[in-house]
Protein backbone atom coordinates (compact mmCIF):
# COMPACT_ATOMS: atom_id res chain seq x y z
CA UNK A 1 0.00 0.00 0.00
CA UNK A 2 1.65 3.15 -0.94
CA UNK A 3 2.18 5.84 1.95
CA UNK A 4 0.00 9.27 1.81
CA UNK A 5 1.57 12.39 1.42
CA UNK A 6 0.90 14.52 4.46
CA UNK A 7 2.07 18.12 2.59
CA UNK A 8 0.56 20.04 -0.21
CA UNK A 9 2.74 19.54 -3.16
CA UNK A 10 2.56 23.45 -3.98
CA UNK A 11 3.06 24.26 -0.73
CA UNK A 12 6.24 22.63 -0.68
CA UNK A 13 7.33 23.53 -4.25
CA UNK A 14 6.57 27.44 -3.19
CA UNK A 15 8.88 27.17 -0.11
CA UNK A 16 11.36 25.64 -2.19
CA UNK A 17 11.65 28.32 -4.82
CA UNK A 18 11.38 30.63 -2.40
CA UNK A 19 14.89 29.09 -0.61
CA UNK A 20 16.38 28.53 -3.67
CA UNK A 21 15.86 32.62 -5.03
CA UNK A 22 16.78 33.47 -2.22
CA UNK A 23 20.21 31.41 -1.92
CA UNK A 24 20.59 30.28 -5.16
CA UNK A 25 20.94 26.71 -6.46
CA UNK A 26 24.61 25.70 -5.86
CA UNK A 27 24.07 27.39 -2.11
CA UNK A 28 21.39 25.41 -1.30
CA UNK A 29 22.12 21.76 0.12
CA UNK A 30 19.35 19.13 0.00
CA UNK A 31 19.77 19.03 3.69
CA UNK A 32 19.10 22.76 3.35
CA UNK A 33 15.94 21.98 1.29
CA UNK A 34 14.55 18.73 3.96
CA UNK A 35 15.15 21.61 6.61
CA UNK A 36 13.28 24.81 5.40
CA UNK A 37 10.70 22.38 3.53
CA UNK A 38 9.57 20.15 6.70
CA UNK A 39 9.72 16.86 4.57
CA UNK A 40 11.92 13.72 4.95
CA UNK A 41 14.49 13.41 2.08
CA UNK A 42 12.73 10.43 1.10
CA UNK A 43 9.82 12.34 0.56
CA UNK A 44 11.52 15.42 -1.36
CA UNK A 45 12.99 12.21 -3.18
CA UNK A 46 9.88 10.77 -4.00
CA UNK A 47 7.53 13.51 -4.97
CA UNK A 48 10.01 15.70 -6.80
CA UNK A 49 13.29 14.02 -7.65
CA UNK A 50 16.84 14.79 -7.13
CA UNK A 51 17.66 18.50 -6.41
CA UNK A 52 17.81 19.67 -9.83
CA UNK A 53 14.39 18.26 -10.80
CA UNK A 54 12.92 20.14 -7.80
CA UNK A 55 14.80 22.88 -8.66
CA UNK A 56 13.60 22.86 -12.26
CA UNK A 57 9.77 22.32 -11.00
CA UNK A 58 10.37 25.59 -8.80
CA UNK A 59 11.62 27.52 -11.36
CA UNK A 60 8.66 26.53 -14.01
CA UNK A 61 6.39 27.75 -10.95
CA UNK A 62 7.87 31.06 -10.59
CA UNK A 63 7.63 31.69 -14.17
CA UNK A 64 4.33 30.65 -14.80
CA UNK A 65 3.50 32.87 -11.57
CA UNK A 66 5.14 36.12 -13.06
CA UNK A 67 3.88 35.63 -16.50
CA UNK A 68 1.01 35.38 -15.42
CA UNK A 69 0.87 38.52 -13.05
CA UNK A 70 2.47 39.98 -15.51
CA UNK A 71 -0.24 39.82 -18.29
CA UNK A 72 -3.07 40.34 -15.74
CA UNK A 73 -1.18 43.56 -15.02
CA UNK A 74 -1.32 44.33 -18.67
CA UNK A 75 -4.65 43.74 -19.21
CA UNK A 76 -5.51 46.10 -16.30
CA UNK A 77 -3.98 49.10 -17.47
CA UNK A 78 -5.40 50.27 -20.82
CA UNK A 79 -2.61 53.26 -21.63
CA UNK A 80 1.00 51.66 -22.66
CA UNK A 81 2.86 54.39 -21.49
CA UNK A 82 1.04 54.59 -17.91
CA UNK A 83 1.01 50.38 -18.07
CA UNK A 84 5.26 50.32 -18.34
CA UNK A 85 5.79 53.47 -16.13
CA UNK A 86 3.47 51.08 -13.34
CA UNK A 87 5.32 48.22 -13.90
CA UNK A 88 8.68 49.87 -13.68
CA UNK A 89 7.78 51.14 -10.93
CA UNK A 90 6.60 48.54 -8.82
CA UNK A 91 9.41 46.23 -9.46
CA UNK A 92 11.57 49.47 -7.79
CA UNK A 93 9.26 49.44 -5.15
CA UNK A 94 9.34 45.74 -4.59
CA UNK A 95 12.76 45.55 -4.53
CA UNK A 96 13.48 48.57 -2.05
CA UNK A 97 11.81 46.67 0.01
CA UNK A 98 13.26 43.22 -0.19
CA UNK A 99 15.36 43.24 2.70
CA UNK A 100 17.33 40.05 1.31
CA UNK A 101 17.58 41.73 -2.07
CA UNK A 102 16.68 38.81 -3.95
CA UNK A 103 16.33 40.68 -7.63
CA UNK A 104 14.86 38.39 -10.00
CA UNK A 105 14.21 34.47 -9.43
CA UNK A 106 14.81 34.39 -13.55
CA UNK A 107 18.01 36.58 -13.61
CA UNK A 108 19.39 35.13 -10.54
CA UNK A 109 19.33 31.79 -12.57
CA UNK A 110 20.78 33.67 -15.64
CA UNK A 111 24.04 34.61 -13.88
CA UNK A 112 24.60 31.42 -11.66
CA UNK A 113 23.49 28.63 -14.23
CA UNK A 114 24.48 29.95 -17.66
CA UNK A 115 26.48 28.71 -19.27
CA UNK A 116 27.23 25.56 -17.45
CA UNK A 117 23.15 24.02 -17.30
CA UNK A 118 22.42 23.51 -20.88
CA UNK A 119 19.32 22.78 -19.81
CA UNK A 120 18.83 26.14 -17.80
CA UNK A 121 20.00 28.06 -20.64
CA UNK A 122 16.94 26.81 -22.73
CA UNK A 123 14.35 27.79 -19.89
CA UNK A 124 15.87 30.96 -19.59
CA UNK A 125 15.73 31.42 -23.63
CA UNK A 126 12.19 30.27 -24.04
CA UNK A 127 11.02 32.80 -20.35
CA UNK A 128 12.86 36.00 -22.18
CA UNK A 129 11.22 34.89 -25.59
CA UNK A 130 7.55 34.66 -23.64
CA UNK A 131 8.56 38.31 -21.74
CA UNK A 132 9.01 40.00 -24.33
CA UNK A 133 6.63 39.07 -26.80
CA UNK A 134 3.90 39.67 -24.17
CA UNK A 135 6.16 43.16 -24.36
CA UNK A 136 5.57 43.48 -28.04
CA UNK A 137 2.19 42.37 -28.04
CA UNK A 138 1.17 45.22 -24.84
CA UNK A 139 2.97 47.85 -27.33
CA UNK A 140 1.24 46.96 -30.14
CA UNK A 141 -2.32 47.31 -29.21
CA UNK A 142 -1.05 50.71 -27.40
CA UNK A 143 0.32 51.28 -30.81
CA UNK A 144 -2.92 50.70 -32.34
CA UNK A 145 -5.04 52.94 -30.19
CA UNK A 146 -2.62 55.50 -30.60
CA UNK A 147 -0.60 55.52 -27.82
CA UNK A 148 2.47 55.19 -29.47
CA UNK A 149 4.11 56.24 -33.10
CA UNK A 150 3.73 54.46 -35.90
CA UNK A 151 7.53 54.46 -37.07
CA UNK A 152 8.07 52.43 -33.94
CA UNK A 153 10.50 49.35 -34.41
CA UNK A 154 8.35 47.66 -31.46
CA UNK A 155 10.06 44.24 -31.19
CA UNK A 156 13.22 46.13 -30.52
CA UNK A 157 11.73 48.28 -27.71
CA UNK A 158 9.85 45.27 -26.10
CA UNK A 159 13.66 43.54 -26.17
CA UNK A 160 14.94 47.21 -24.96
CA UNK A 161 12.22 47.60 -22.12
CA UNK A 162 12.50 43.67 -21.04
CA UNK A 163 16.61 44.13 -20.70
CA UNK A 164 16.50 47.77 -19.42
CA UNK A 165 13.70 46.41 -16.74
CA UNK A 166 15.78 43.23 -15.80
CA UNK A 167 18.86 45.52 -15.72
CA UNK A 168 16.86 47.47 -13.00
CA UNK A 169 16.74 44.43 -10.76
CA UNK A 170 20.00 43.16 -10.85
CA UNK A 171 21.30 46.76 -9.85
CA UNK A 172 18.49 46.64 -7.41
CA UNK A 173 20.71 43.57 -5.53
CA UNK A 174 24.01 45.67 -5.49
CA UNK A 175 22.32 49.62 -4.58
CA UNK A 176 18.30 49.61 -4.19
CA UNK A 177 18.18 53.18 -4.76
CA UNK A 178 14.88 54.32 -5.23
CA UNK A 179 16.03 58.04 -7.24
CA UNK A 180 18.63 56.10 -9.04
CA UNK A 181 16.22 53.35 -10.03
CA UNK A 182 13.88 55.78 -11.00
CA UNK A 183 15.86 57.65 -13.20
CA UNK A 184 16.61 55.19 -15.27
CA UNK A 185 13.08 53.52 -15.85
CA UNK A 186 12.54 56.96 -17.19
CA UNK A 187 14.79 57.82 -19.49
CA UNK A 188 13.70 54.12 -20.57
CA UNK A 189 10.24 55.00 -20.35
CA UNK A 190 11.16 58.71 -22.04
CA UNK A 191 10.95 55.97 -25.63
CA UNK A 192 7.27 55.49 -25.57
CA UNK A 193 6.09 58.41 -27.14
Amino acid sequence: MPRVKLFDENEVLTKAMNLFWKQGYSATSVQDLVVHLGISRASLYDTFGDKQQLFKKSFELYRKQSFEKTCQFFQNQPNVKEGFSELFKNAIHEAVLDKDRKGCFAVNNTTELVPNDESCLEILSSNRRDFENLFYEYLKKGQKKGQLKECKDLQSLASFLYITYNGILVVSKINPNKKELTNSANLALSLLV
